[in-house]
C-alpha cells in the first residue's frame, strides 16, 4: 500500500531562524522523490514535518487524502531509515526488523514470517539469527530498510541513509534501493547531499536552498536545463561566464551568440564535459594550463585566448592527457548552455 504526499504553503521556524518558507510540493503514489541541497536549506527539516516529528508553524501535509496536522509520529503511515542503523545490538536481526511488529501487538509467528520476508527483500534471509555486530556497514544498512518495510508503511522516509558507507558500498547500496523501490512499489522521499546520488536514485529531484523548493523535475532535466543558478551551481561542476544580454542575444568573450536571455549583466553556465572540439558555437583556441586523469575523462583547466583573465574547466576524451601549455581548438553546442540573471 502507498500513498501520494501533498504539502501545502508549509512553513516553520527555529526561533529568528526561517526554516522552511512556503513549500509547495506534490509527490505522487510511488515515486521516489530525493531532496537535495546543502547543510541548512531545510531538507531534513521537511523530511522531519513529514514523519511528524516537528509540527509547521503554517500549511498543511496529506498523505493520501488524510490530513496529518496533528497526527503523532508513531500513528503515522510513514517510517524513517536513518544514517545511524539504530539497530538493538542485543537482538537478532530477526527481532530487529520484527520489533515494529511487536509494538503493534502482532503474534510471533506471524512477525518472524514477516521479518523473514522483508531480510529476504534486502538479501539476508541466510543471517536472520544473526545479529548487528556480526554484519558489515552495508548489511546494516540492509536490515534497518528491511525493518522500516516491514510495517508496511504508505511513505518511507530515508534520511541521508548512506552517508555513513564508502563510495564503493554506497553506490551499490544506491542500486540496491533503487531496485526494492521498484519492486514494492511505495513511495519514497530520500534526503541527501550529494548529486550523484540524486541523479542515480530519484524520478524527481527536489533541490532545495535557504528554506525553498529552487528547482524540481527528473534528473536529466534538473541537470541539464537547472531554472536557477543556485541549481545549476549546485548540481555538480559548472563554468560560469560573465556574459551582456542585447536582447537580440548575448554578449561574450568569444563572439555574439544567439540564445533567448533578458537584456543586462547576465551569467553564462556550461558544464566541463560539453567542452570539446566540436558544437555549434566556436570558443576559440585555448591554452591547457594543466590536466589530470580521472579515468573515465581528462579533467583540464584551459585558459581561452580569447579571454584569458578566465579559466575553463572542461571534461576531455580519457584518451589522451594533454600536455600543459598545449593548444585545443574548443567549441560547445547551444543546446548546453543555459543563461541566468546575474
Amino acid at each position: 500500500m502507498t500513498a501520494p504526499v501533498t504539502l501545502s504553503r508549509l512553513n516553520h521556524r527555529f526561533g529568528n531562524y526561517h526554516a522552511l518558507r512556503d513549500i509547495d510540493l506534490r509527490i505522487e503514489a510511488g515515486e521516489y522523490v530525493t531532496l537535495l541541497g546543502p547543510s541548512g536549506c531545510g531538507k531534513t527539516t521537511l523530511l522531519s514535518v513529514l514523519g511528524g516529528f516537528i509540527q509547521p508553524d503554517e500549511g498543511r501535509v496529506l498523505i493520501g487524502d488524510t490530513d496529518m496536522a496533528r497526527v503523532q509520529p508513531s500513528r503515522r503511515p510513514t517510517t524513517t531509515v536513518f544514517q545511524d542503523y539504530a539497530l538493538f545490538p542485543h537482538m537478532s536481526l530477526r527481532d530487529n526488523v520484527g520489533f515494529g511488529l511487536r509494538m503493534a501487538g502482532q503474534g510471533r509467528r506471524a512477525r518472524h514470517a514477516r521479518a523473514e520476508e522483508m531480510l529476504d527483500l534486502v538479501g539476508l534471509a541466510d543471517a536472520a539469527g544473526k545479529r548487528p555486530h556480526a554484519l558489515s556497514g552495508g548489511q546494516r544498512q540492509r536490515v534497518a530498510l528491511a525493518r522500516a518495510l516491514a510495517v508496511d508503511p504508505e511513505v518511507l522516509l530515508l534520511d541521508e541513509p548512506l552517508g555513513a558507507l564508502d563510495l564503493k558500498l554506497r553506490r551499490s547500496m544506491q542500486d540496491e534501493l533503487k531496485q526494492i523501490q521498484r519492486r514494492i512499489g511505495t513511495t519514497f522521499v530520500h534526503v541527501t547531499h550529494d548529486q550523484e546520488e540524486a541523479m542515480a536514485i530519484a524520478d524527481r529531484i527536489v533541490v532545495m536552498h535557504q528554506g525553498r523548493i529552487e528547482d524540481e523535475g527528473a534528473p536529466q532535466r534538473i541537470y541539464r536545463q537547472p531554472k536557477s543558478l543556485f541549481a545549476a551551481s549546485f548540481m555538480g561542476e559548472m563554468n560560469r561566464i560573465a556574459v551582456t544580454g542585447t536582447g537580440f542575444g548575448v554578449t561574450t568573450p568569444f563572439g555574439p551568440l544567439e540564445i533567448e536571455a533578458p537584456q543586462g549583466d547576465l551569467t553564462l553556465c556550461l558544464r566541463p564535459e560539453a567542452i570539446g572540439a566540436g558544437g555549434d558555437f566556436a570558443l576559440g583556441t585555448a591554452t591547457v594550463r594543466d590536466a589530470a586523469f580521472f579515468g573515465t575523462h581528462c579533467r583540464a583547466h584551459l585558459v581561452p585566448d580569447a579571454a584569458p583573465d578566465l579559466v575553463l574547466v572542461a571534461h576531455l576524451p580519457p584518451a589522451e592527457l594533454p600536455a600543459p601549455g598545449a593548444k585545443l581548438s574548443l567549441a560547445v553546442d547551444r543546446a548546453d548552455l543555459t543563461v541566468f540573471p546575474a
